[in-house]
């Protein structure tokens, strides 16, 4: 039974590889398979994404992954060996019914915006009925336009034209006259209205079938639209044959506000003009799965993954010459600006649904996926693009580009991406192929054959080196490259557990010593704070000694100049009046001194300090009666 740490992760995978976003739908359905991750998605990709295969024989569990209609049915893999790191198991026999997807529809209709939100079993009518009562317009008067697969019927279900969780559609009335301007306004208000206004051209490339979608504003001229038209499908101005324009646009300076086009969309179709050299055999072959279009004056083939089939599954022609615009710009000196050219010409050619680029060098992407801490740790892969490839074109647009694979990749990989078309890009590479994953890998990827990309490698960061896990080669199918992906995360969960045992552990080691460290400081600092203390109040008691000293000398001195000033003690026989003062210290002891009557009292408070007793800190009193002799100071004794 799977711990609970363990359920989620595998209920993190499996709603990645599934894309079922309620979580109850999700668990419900792995409970019935025993939380068996790979029993549970069998059960529910083979109603859409084609083939699976069991341990037990190479025939497909369900219907074959390409057009029976135009292509036929691929030769069924054989069984995986026992040693492979990752083995499909058998789909459960038990029929696991899914919960229906929601769709959500952002419908364009002149300046309103409509949101409508169904379930993949509705139907075409079913979105009609609702802008019925939204936009008050009868549902036969209304075209909506805007499927990737080209017009479909009311009747068709939603779940059949595999439309991505959110779209974009409009809607066109054209038996329905357009809304009446102010009648107050004049011709030159109407004009300048209109030169304000967005027109969106539905182009039509009759050669390969392909609808683009363009906005331009109402001041943009004829000339402006061709010009982006041969942006878009490398057939220059001059080679342009279009028809859908108004009789009235008679100028390639007109503005588009001034050529009588149908507002707010207009359907256009632009071809290449015929070129008398071109033979009948070449007609012939234009109709066939692959179309290569050409004139006389040798302009490049158009992308061969933009001529569509039913399935979108088209082989392209096996030369860079059919491409419009390398994938990679060659000897570029700054890798990240070498990724944003094939990022940008990658989304162009296949979509917007597709993996998230790093855009770096590969020691940058080293740094994101392996160099940060155990549980922030991903897995690598680098999708190594070949433009001379026969298997290119199906890989990108229906496997790379499948909503499965691009959400399995988003949340467990780094992905990064290289073209190896061009010599030099391709010995540039196999230079740091050398450096980061070692010579017997670049000898690998050196001895594949052109037909054999593009390549996809596994890649795990390691403490001493980086493992390549798996090297999936072109010629797979989304279900393969589904298991192989989740046979890489497998190896890699388990080594990431182990990597973050130790991290933790090493951590806990760090803590402990660091709070070993701490308390020494503290106990470093208490110690010193004590002894600064201590120096301090010795510093203080040999301070108050000092001042308790200078205080002592000062009180001797004054004291020794006291005494010395007083006059000499009269004799008791002496002819003057004597007066013989007795003075009681508060100690208890006893002062006698004789002295003449007419000497001052100061003379009796100097004598008194001349003892140790001075007045500004002792009083001297009589005791009858008890008088404060400061209040006599000057008087004489008699």
């Amino acid at each position: 039974m799977a711990s609970n740490m363990d359920r989620e992760m595998i209920l993190a995978d499996f709603q990645a590889c599934t894309g079922i976003e309620n979580i109850d739908e999700a668990i419900t359905l792995l409970e019935q398979n025993n939380w068996d991750l790979v029993a549970a998605i069998n059960g529910v990709i083979p109603q859409e994404n084609g083939i699976l295969r069991s341990d037990y024989g190479g025939e497909p569990i369900s219907g074959p992954a390409f057009d029976p209609a135009s292509h036929p049915a691929p030769a069924p893999a054989p069984a995986p060996s026992s040693s492979s790191a990752f083995r499909p198991v058998m789909p459960s026999r038990q029929i696991v019914e899914r919960q229906p997807r929601m769709l959500d529809f952002r419908v364009e209709y002149r300046d309103r915006n409509v949101d409508v939100v169904l379930e993949d079993s509705c139907t075409v009518g079913e979105i009609k009925q609702i802008l019925e009562n939204e936009l008050q317009i009868p549902v036969s008067k209304m075209l909506l336009k805007g499927w990737k697969t080209g017009d479909v019927e009311d009747s068709t279900v939603l779940k059949s034209l595999h439309l991505p969780k959110n779209n974009s559609l409009y809607v066109l009335t054209p038996d329905l006259p357009p809304p009446s301007s102010s009648s107050h306004a004049g011709p030159f208000s109407a004009l300048q209205e209109s030169l304000n206004q967005n027109f969106m051209l539905i182009i039509t490339h009759r050669e390969v079938q392909r609808e683009y979608n363009l906005n331009f504003s109402g001041s943009s001229t004829i000339q402006e639209v061709k010009r982006n038209v041969y942006d878009l499908t490398s057939i220059p101005v001059r080679h342009q044959l279009w028809e859908g324009w108004p009789t009235s646009a008679t100028d390639d300076s007109m503005c588009l506000a001034e050529s009588g086009l149908s507002y707010p969309c207009h359907r256009l179709t632009v071809g290449r003009r015929s070129s008398p050299a071109q033979t009948r055999e070449q007609s012939e072959e234009q109709s066939t799965d692959v179309h290569m279009v050409s004139d006389s004056d040798g302009d490049d083939f158009e992308d061969a993954s933009e001529f569509g089939v039913d399935d979108g599954e088209v082989f392209g022609m096996a030369s860079s010459a059919l491409r419009k615009s390398p994938m990679m710009p060659e000897n570029a000196e700054n890798e990240g600006d070498a990724l944003l050219q094939f990022t940008a010409e990658f989304s162009s050619r296949y979509g917007d649904c597709h993996p998230v680029f790093f855009i770096g060098s590969l020691e940058a992407t080293f740094q994101e996926a392996f160099y940060v801490k155990a549980r922030d740790r991903k897995l690598l892969a680098v999708y190594l693009h070949h433009d001379e490839s026969v298997l290119t074109n199906v890989f990108c647009s229906q496997m790379l580009c499948a909503e499965s694979i691009v959400s399995y990749l988003s949340q467990n990989f780094i992905t990064w991406a290289w073209d190896l078309t061009k010599d030099a890009n391709r010995a540039r590479f196999l230079t740091m192929c050398n450096r980061h994953f070692g010579s017997v890998v670049a000898q690998t990827i050196r001895t594949q054959k052109t037909d054999q990309f593009p390549l996809f490698l596994i890649i795990m960061g390691k403490r001493s080196s980086n493992e390549v896990l798996n090297v999936i080669q072109g010629n797979t199918t989304v279900d393969e490259l589904m298991m192989r992906l989740m046979a890489a995360m497998e190896i890699f969960t388990a080594q990431q557990q182990e990597d973050i045992k130790d991290e933790d552990e090493r951590e806990a080691r760090e803590n402990v010593k660091r709070e070993q460290d701490e308390a020494y400081r503290l106990s470093l600092e208490a110690d010193r704070a004590k002894r600064e203390a201590h120096e301090r109040e010795m510093a203080e008691q040999f301070r108050l000694e000092q001042i308790r000293k200078e205080q002592e000398e000062e009180r001797e001195a004054i004291r020794l100049s006291l005494e010395q000033a007083l006059p000499p003690e009269p004799k008791e026989e002496n002819a003057e009046p004597v007066s013989k003062l007795r003075i009681r210290t508060p100690s208890g002891e006893f002062l006698e001194r004789r002295f003449l009557a007419s000497n001052k009292l100061q003379i009796v408070f100097d004598f008194v300090a001349s003892k140790g007793f001075p007045w500004d800190e002792f009083k001297l009193l009589s005791t009858f009666p008890r008088r404060d002799g400061l209040s006599c100071g000057t008087r004489d004794l008699h």
